[in-house]
């Protein structure tokens, strides 16, 4: 995958589209799937690392790939047909759930700690010692996102009312770039921003989603209606997914490295430092996955957090109601991986 590949032009629902890697010519015909994501993201990072050592071609898959630079234009253009599998954050995943038939199907990792409020350095003491002052302050974060989540129940964590504050819907990259130039002093973001903005303006988490409690999923998703045509590659894609998270684990130098190539190939270059970050989030083999998915006393670990997201876009205003999350929640794609020995064996593995 290079960088020519995966990032061509924009177009007009904020996509890029990365071409299908060519199968050797003496391989078995592959089966073509589109698979969205959002580069620099380190759940994205199995994508990297499958399409660069080949492992799609060893399921029957002939990836293409559509990235976007949020999460809700990533599911918008599900209505469209644009894309069939991927991984987003769990806002716009219940987002599409409620607007677009969007179905979730893994979890790609825990962002909890990585999605924070941050806090100017010159102002970084002052709000530490009293998050009261936050009131009547301007906080600039990417609205209806897994930022936003972590922002309002940071808020509410230090008994800052919601409607103190000016909340200012902006992009990542323009965030970073007000930190820098000293024109804000709270911001919303999420890794690798997180990281680009501590380097580049001394900024500091002042909260995150992990520092009050509240756990936010990354998830991998599907749409309905294809996922229901075709199990067997949206099993495939997963069986695909929880490999690179074993292989990673399991050559951690080299899948350091990997990350920052695909982040340099992102436009947001990470550091020593944040690649360390990084690494400390926690990801799942896939007899976690179905832990996590399996009901229980009606409902599963996965569908609690999820209820909890559904409830603060309601909150929020984002979806008038929120659908119970176990009725968009999946595990039957994880449980064709399981089911299927070839794709089990290769889930399991690390080399």
């Amino acid at each position: 995958m290079t960088k020519r590949t995966i990032l061509a032009a924009c177009c007009a629902l904020g996509l890029t589209t990365a071409a299908a890697i060519p199968p050797p010519a003496h391989a078995q015909a592959l089966t073509p799937i589109t698979i969205s994501y959002q580069p620099t993201n380190y759940w994205a990072l199995p994508f990297y690392v499958a399409t660069k050592k080949g492992w799609w071609k060893e399921v029957g898959l002939d990836p293409k790939f559509v990235m976007f630079p949020a999460g809700v234009p990533q599911m918008a253009a599900a209505a469209a047909g644009s894309w069939d599998v991927g991984a987003t954050g769990s806002v716009p995943a219940v987002i599409g759930a409620v607007r677009f038939n969007i179905v979730t199907i893994g979890i790609d990792n825990d962002e909890s700690a990585t999605n924070a409020l941050m806090v100017s350095a010159k102002s970084y003491d002052a709000f530490k010692a009293d998050p009261k002052k936050i009131a009547g302050q301007r906080i600039l974060l990417t609205t209806n996102s897994t930022v936003d989540y972590a922002v309002r129940n940071c808020l509410s964590h230090m008994n800052v009312d919601i409607k103190s504050v000016e909340l200012v819907n902006l992009a990542q990259a323009p965030i970073i770039t007000a930190f820098i130039s000293g024109k804000t002093e709270l911001g919303g973001l999420w890794a690798p921003n997180i990281y680009s903005a501590e380097e580049k303006s001394g900024a500091k988490v002042l909260c995150s989603g992990q520092t009050v409690g509240v756990t936010i999923p990354g998830v991998l998703v599907a749409r309905a209606d294809y996922a229901k045509q075709n199990p067997k590659l949206v099993a495939a894609f997963l069986a695909v997914y929880v490999h690179s998270w074993q292989w990673a684990k399991a050559h951690p130098e080299e899948a350091a490295k990997m990350l920052q190539a695909a982040d340099v190939e992102g436009g947001v270059p990470l550091s020593d430092f944040g690649v360390k970050e990084e690494f400390k989030r926690a990801t799942y083999s896939l007899s976690e996955e179905l832990a996590l998915m399996k009901s229980s006393n009606g409902g599963s670990k996965l569908a609690t957090w999820m209820d909890d997201i559904g409830a603060f876009l309601v909150k929020s205003g984002t979806i008038p109601k929120a659908p119970e999350a176990k009725s968009y929640i999946s595990d039957d794609y994880m449980k064709l991986v399981e089911s299927d020995p070839k794709l089990k064996a290769f889930a399991n593995s690390g080399n």
